[in-house]
């Protein structure tokens, strides 16, 4: 199965394959947000293991699926300092990230913490903006990966964008209860609560052919883009994912789910890619 879905992504090219991989992670998300149709909460301690689980597959990755290619291509590039296109492309990730997070206004799934600038805007936008930040990312990554992948970097194939692209989709099943559980607790009807939850995916596809745009045409540019979409990620884990699993007493079972989380996306990639 895999290596009919290498070959068909091949054939397609990078941004096509993108598109299609990127609107699979989509899809799960609304799958996810689906759940609203049949429960009007979550048990928070499945939630918070849920979101651990989340965090452990984004930072695996970060690592697996893009740092690690990033250091083999730049070695190619820059022999003598292979650790510099990673280590500028990471930074100006998390900057990126903390700009939007500055910047765009959004609400954290507790409904108690708002960021960004001052606005009116009701709390169902600011949610799935703040669920958005984590997509843009995600999105990147795969189109990047991608990219990547059509240009022969060291490190980066096509099966691996595949396996970051199953393994980003299945987290994203509980990025898509995430937001649409919290608008329904509010009094939200389902359908709304569904409509918000799968549209803070909505990004992804758009990011996805960004990425694979930006990096399809030079290969100079591509150990600093794998860097970046990896320290836009690991700034969502930090700031936003991690700090929201330890709110309640359920911590143990979050990291329980972030390990979980983090051997699932490493075998995929390591397996798969």
């Amino acid at each position: 199965m895999m290596q009919e879905l290498v070959a068909f992504a091949e054939r397609i090219g990078p941004v096509y394959a993108a598109l299609i991989a990127t609107t699979f992670t989509w899809m799960l998300t609304a799958a996810g947000a689906g759940i609203v149709f049949f429960f009007r909460t979550i048990n928070r301690a499945v939630f918070d293991t849920l979101l651990g689980f989340t965090g452990g597959v984004m930072l695996a990755a970060s690592f697996w699926s893009l740092l690690l290619p990033s250091i083999h291509h730049g070695a190619e590039q820059f022999p003598d300092t292979p650790w510099l296109p990673a280590a500028i492309g990471f930074l100006l990730g998390g900057l990126f990230i903390f700009s939007l997070d500055k910047l765009l206004p959004h609400m954290h799934v507790n409904f108690q913490r708002t960021e960004g600038v001052k606005t009116d805007w009701q709390k169902s936008t600011l949610l799935v903006l703040a669920i958005t930040l984590h997509n843009i990312p995600e999105g990147l990554a795969i189109g990047i990966l991608f990219g990547a992948a059509a240009q022969g970097v060291a490190g980066a194939s096509t099966a691996a964008a595949i396996a970051l692209a199953i393994g980003i989709g299945i987290q994203n099943l509980p990025e898509g209860m995430s937001v649409s559980m919290p608008l329904r607790r509010v009094g939200y009807s389902r359908s709304k609560s569904f409509w918000y939850g799968q549209l803070s995916a909505a990004v992804e596809p758009v990011a996805g052919v960004v990425g694979a745009i930006a990096v399809s045409h030079t290969q100079s540019f591509l150990p600093f883009a794998l860097a970046f979409a990896a320290g836009a990620m690991i700034f969502v884990i930090v700031e936003e994912v991690i700090p929201e699993t330890q709110r309640d007493k359920y911590t143990d079972l979050a990291v329980l789910g972030f390990m979980a989380g983090f051997t699932l996306m490493m075998i995929l990639d390591v397996g798969l890619g």
